[in-house]
């Protein structure tokens, strides 16, 4: 059973997102911000996490560089829907080029569908070339 970490401030996405892959036999483990994510897989060691990019605190970005330093092959998939630090469609396209460069799996704009969380869990986690 392959274990995820799913990481954003907004408890109603989190709990959605962990409710569909529990369905389809993932383990989840949640976290609210940047900061507690990076403290989540360095104690559970996930085989994939999904981080909004924009939080309060300690980013998306920043977690995932922090972790990416120590964990080279860690597989992320990356989702945000701007607001907060960002203000308009030029950042956020932005942030998700920068996401991509760091060798990031998969994108995903708010709002999804979860199905579409789903097929980019099964795609990020079959993707054997690592990032």
């Amino acid at each position: 059973m392959s274990r995820i970490l799913v990481v954003d401030d907004e408890e109603g996405i989190r709990t959605s997102i962990r409710r569909v892959l529990e369905l389809d036999g993932y383990e989840v483990t949640l976290a609210a911000d940047g900061d507690e994510g990076e403290l989540r897989f360095r104690e559970n060691h996930p085989d994939l996490v999904i981080t909004d990019i924009v939080m309060p605190g300690k980013n998306g970005l920043e977690m995932l560089s922090n972790l990416k330093a120590d964990f080279p092959d860690m597989k992320a998939i990356v989702m945000s829907g701007g607001g907060g630090q960002t203000s308009g469609a030029e950042d956020l396209a932005f942030l998700l080029s920068v996401a991509e460069g760091m060798g990031i799996h998969r994108t995903i704009t708010k709002p999804f569908e979860l199905a579409d969380v789903l097929s980019a869990v099964r795609a990020a986690l079959e993707d054997s070339s690592g990032a």
